[in-house]
């Protein structure tokens, strides 16, 4: 039985080159973060599975038993690395190796193996009895990181006879089409105020951007909506924005556009984008901003509440459950320190959602039930919702909902 989970992952390390145990061959490394080791499901043949990265002109990714593959001696780990795409099969030599918290590598099996895959779903290749669970778990041996992180590295030699085939260029043409007023249909007029030397203030002062309807109607609709279209169906050239600031406006056509904003960026202007991405219905963007906010801001005692309204105004669910964790977290001195009269009453639901998970991530083994929506995390709920084509915007309740119905919807199917 396979358990499918996207885990965060940080694609970091790349050695071409010489690592101490193949000279002169060269290898490509992928560290890969499986967050919250000891919560990963560790029943017997249960497996949680990397995203994709590339090596050699195929798609790949590492899955992780922590229970052990039906083949492993008790207590065991499997480790396994598998083709997801490409035509046909695949060979390759590769080593799986841990990175400790304090980044020194350690290898439990056999240096290297060579394989060869078949892209069809099968397991791959890999080491069954690749290490115990509870060596890893055991915090004297310094593995996990301070939060709970398992760090596995895969390297795969580089094959110098596979075969280069370029990337898809539209992403970079359409990214490159951006403000470009030669082929530009419509374009926004974004209104700025401006002071002036005696302190009074002054016409908005607006700053133009060139778009193309076409991409609008297809990525972002209700910035296209803006623009009106005539019985002979020729469209109003230009629409008024005076609700964002312009550089907050550029970040939203640029990423529109295929373009990515810059940390820095997000970091300092993250709630102006999460705003703005939000009225425009540019979800991506809104959850990429509501997530440099979280990292960017430390909630305390002071914000919290602040922070909470807001979260649940805009319907951030993944602010509203850093929020939520902070206050179950430090349940004593916020009911001392904070008042909860503001707090909307559906706001509880999740208070005790988050008692409830915290109560049951205290226990040594914890055997998720991966059908209870009610008490998965927000990026767990996101991640189900994304792998089944729905909406990942919205407040916790409705995920929630949204996932019922869909199982419902599929229940009714099979029955037919």
């Amino acid at each position: 039985m396979s358990n499918v989970h996207r885990i965060d992952t940080n694609l970091t390390t790349v050695d071409v080159g010489r690592p101490s145990s193949s000279a002169g061959e060269e290898w490509e490394s992928f560290k890969i973060l499986f967050h919250d080791f000891a919560a990963l499901p560790s029943a017997l043949g249960i497996y949680t599975r990397s995203p994709e990265f590339k090596c050699n002109g195929h798609q790949w990714s590492i899955a992780i038993y922590p229970g052990g593959r039906t083949e492993a001696s008790a207590g065991n780990l499997s480790l396994y690395l598998g083709l997801c795409s490409g035509s046909g099969d695949a060979m390759a030599t590769f080593e799986l190796s841990v990175l400790d918290k304090f980044q020194r590598k350690k290898k439990f099996t056999m240096q290297f193996m060579d394989g060869s895959f078949v892209s069809d779903g099968g397991s791959g290749w890999g080491w069954d009895n690749f290490c115990y669970r509870s060596y890893i778990l055991n915090q004297s041996n310094n593995i996990l990181d301070d939060n709970g992180t398992f760090a596995v590295i895969a390297s795969i030699k580089r094959d110098s006879a596979a075969p280069f085939v370029p990337s898809n260029p539209m992403s970079r043409m359409i990214t490159g089409m951006f403000l470009d007023e030669e082929t530009a249909d419509i374009c926004f007029e974004v209104s700025t105020e401006v002071d002036s030397d005696d302190g009074d203030e002054v016409a908005p002062l607006p700053v133009t951007f060139h778009a193309h309807s076409q991409i609008l109607q297809g990525c972002a609709p209700i910035l296209a909506s803006l623009f009106l279209f005539g019985s002979d169906g020729e469209e109003i050239a230009t629409a008024s924005i005076n609700d964002v600031k312009p550089a907050i406006f550029r970040h939203l056509l640029h990423y529109v556009y295929g373009g990515s904003v810059e940390e820095g960026e997000l970091n300092a202007h993250a709630k102006d984008i999460i705003n703005a991405a939000d009225k425009y219905s540019i979800v991506n963007l809104k959850l990429k901003a509501e997530t440099a906010y979280v990292n960017s801001t430390k909630i305390t005692m002071d914000n919290a509440m602040d922070n909470l309204l807001y979260a649940d105004a805009r319907n951030c669910a993944f602010l509203k459950e850093a929020v939520i964790d902070f206050l179950t977290e430090n349940s004593e001195e916020a009911t001392e320190k904070i008042s909860f009269s503001d707090v909307p009453g559906h706001v509880m639901k999740d208070l005790l959602v988050a008692v409830s998970r915290r109560e049951k991530g205290k226990q040594k083994e914890r055997n998720q039930d991966e059908n209870n929506f009610t008490t998965m995390r927000v990026s767990e709920l996101r991640i189900k919702l994304a792998e089944i084509g729905l909406d990942v915007d919205g407040s916790r309740e409705a995920m929630i909902e949204a996932l019922q119905w869909r199982r419902r919807r599929d229940a009714a199917d099979d029955s037919l």
